[in-house]
């Protein structure tokens, strides 16, 4: 089976899934991205063709009159490598509502397709027609409330092409449990719906932490370490973050922040921790890539907090034996952070709360040690790499009519 993924750019942390996919016998991973920066992949984030195991076809990007990117020679693309299966995520999907050429090819090869996304800012379809409207930030806390006959208007719009859109694949794979409710009530067929959860490669991470344990410590011994992964940028809150380690500083005057990251806010963070006097207690270490020297950091550190938007940063520090600290994330915290067992939960944007989770874990440092525990053996027994790749050859084979892929 050949399976064609359409992506913004190639996020190193899903080469490793899609490497391992491509082992399966009998199936055939190929990724077409931009030939440039994609326009769908968010400031800051990575990408790399590094060890790769894949095929990867560069296809020419534009903006549509809706101002969406699409690739512009979808249609031969798909010709020339005739997949199985295509599995499309937005905005990319909207080809194969609007293209004629795309919707052609897609019918005279038999070709199934396979959406995918994180519903978490997907509404219900029954709240598309509230008045009442949505109301989200974006990645930079732009903003967006669609109350008012316009916006109205424009909402209900994408809700319906949304609906002909969803209706229109074969099968759905989606991160959360949430998303077979969200996605049926437009009308999709929840047996047609695959949660497949996210992960990075945790066995790769298993390696890295034992090989570290071996290796000499990048920063000096601090049990009052935190650590902070992620692209930064605003609504990753790390702002918030600074600002709850001001208020825990004055109980424990070794605190020290460890921000693993690079991004458009560097300056505006660095400049407020000096405002605030904790310069020398907030580290900014850059970005790290590799698993070497994140499993070396990760050791270093007492607790992970994530203070904002985001996800697969809490599988890696969990990978890594951490406790996790977090608030209203992209939804797949829910299945991967339990309060008191593994971590805490404190309330979206409120720094206070924060800084007293973070006290609490460390008055109580027993605590950290056996939800770091319990947070490796969710990774091990729950939701990790072999979680994702058996829900996509579910999906596979769902839409299939070949011999069916077998993963163990």
């Amino acid at each position: 089976m050949k399976v064609l993924f359409l992506f913004g750019g190639l996020p190193h942390y899903y080469n490793a899934i899609l490497n391992r996919l491509n082992e399966i016998n009998g199936l055939e991973i190929v990724v077409a991205v931009p030939k440039s920066k994609g326009k769908a992949v968010g400031e800051g984030v990575f990408q790399t063709d590094e060890n790769i195991k894949f095929k990867v076809i560069e296809l020419e990007e534009k903006q549509s009159l809706y101002g969406k990117p699409y690739f512009a020679n979808l249609a031969n693309a798909l010709s020339e490598e005739t997949p199985d299966a295509v599995v499309v995520i937005w905005p990319y999907v909207l080809s194969f509502l609007f293209d004629r050429k795309v919707k052609r090819v897609v019918s005279d090869k038999k070709i199934k397709l396979i959406y995918k996304d994180i519903p978490f800012r997907i509404p219900y379809y029954k709240d598309v027609f509230s008045w009442e409207g949505e109301s989200y930030y974006d990645e930079n806390l732009v903003y967006e409330k669609s109350n008012g006959l316009f916006p109205m208007f424009r909402r209900i719009t994408l809700g319906l092409i949304r609906k002909a859109y969803l209706n229109k694949m074969d099968a759905h794979v989606y991160y959360t449990e949430e998303s077979k409710e969200i996605i049926s009530s437009y009308g999709v067929d929840k047996d047609k719906i695959f949660v497949i959860y996210n992960s990075v490669d945790n066995m790769e991470l298993e390696r890295a932490l034992e090989n570290a344990k071996n290796e000499p410590p990048l920063l000096p011994s601090n049990e009052k370490r935190i650590i902070h992964v992620g692209r930064l940028v605003k609504w990753k809150r790390v702002d918030l973050l600074i600002e709850a380690v001001k208020s825990v500083s004055e109980k424990f005057e070794s605190v020290e922040l460890l921000v693993v990251g690079n991004g458009p806010e560097l300056e505006n963070l660095k400049r407020l921790a000096v405002n605030l006097g904790i310069k020398e207690k907030v580290v900014f270490y850059g970005a790290v890539y590799d698993s070497a020297t994140m499993a070396n950091l990760m050791l270093g550190s007492s607790i992970y907090v994530l203070a904002g938007m985001g996800g697969l940063s809490i599988n890696e520090a969990m990978c890594y034996g951490k406790p996790v600290i977090c608030s209203v994330c992209d939804g797949t915290e829910k299945k991967l952070v339990r309060e008191g067992y593994n971590g805490l939960y404190f309330e979206e944007g409120n720094k206070n709360d924060l800084a007293d989770k973070i006290k609490y874990l460390f008055d109580n440092p027993q605590l950290i040690e056996t939800f770091g525990e319990n947070s490796k053996k969710i990774i091990d027994d729950e939701i990790n790499v072999d979680t994702v790749i058996k829900g996509y050859v579910d999906a596979f084979n769902y839409v299939s009519e070949k011999e069916k892929l077998e993963f163990n």
